[in-house]
């Protein structure tokens, strides 16, 4: 199986803390965006099929108080699979999270908040990097 082309959709410089909204949409009617609202690192998964954008899922990336060297200004990457199934976030290089759309997953390194969502199907949401090396990104 071939690994799929991740392509690099949205990129920003910001400085964790300060309010940042980051979207990305696909023509398919998916879209994902970066929120940091001054206290917390949000990545949620959109469904724009209607006139309302609807959140589907949310991933939680980061508090602000915990995290270190917070003055430093970040680099923030939204990156799409070519075939725009699966959505990721990079912050400095560093794959935080992941949507599957095809198989309704989201996965972020601390694995929170456990599922809620109705349009989550998958139990475990822990982002590995052997779950990346598995979906062969």
């Amino acid at each position: 199986m071939s690994k799929p082309t991740l392509i690099i959709y949205e990129t920003q410089t910001y400085t964790i803390g300060a309010d940042t909204f980051v979207e990305s949409a696909a023509e398919n009617n998916r879209a994902v965006a970066f929120e940091d609202d001054g206290e917390t690192g949000y990545f949620y998964a959109i469904d724009t099929s209607n006139d309302e954008s609807k959140i589907l899922d949310g991933l939680h990336i980061y508090n602000v108080t915990n995290v270190t060297d917070k003055h430093i200004p970040c680099l923030i990457k939204i990156l799409w699979t070519e075939d725009f199934e699966k959505a990721f976030l990079s912050v400095n290089n560093y794959y935080h999270a992941m949507f599957d759309f095809r198989n309704h997953a989201g996965y972020c390194r601390n694995a929170f908040p456990e599922t809620g969502s109705p349009w989550v199907k998958v139990k475990e949401r822990k982002l590995t990097d052997a779950l990346i090396e598995e979906i062969h990104i």
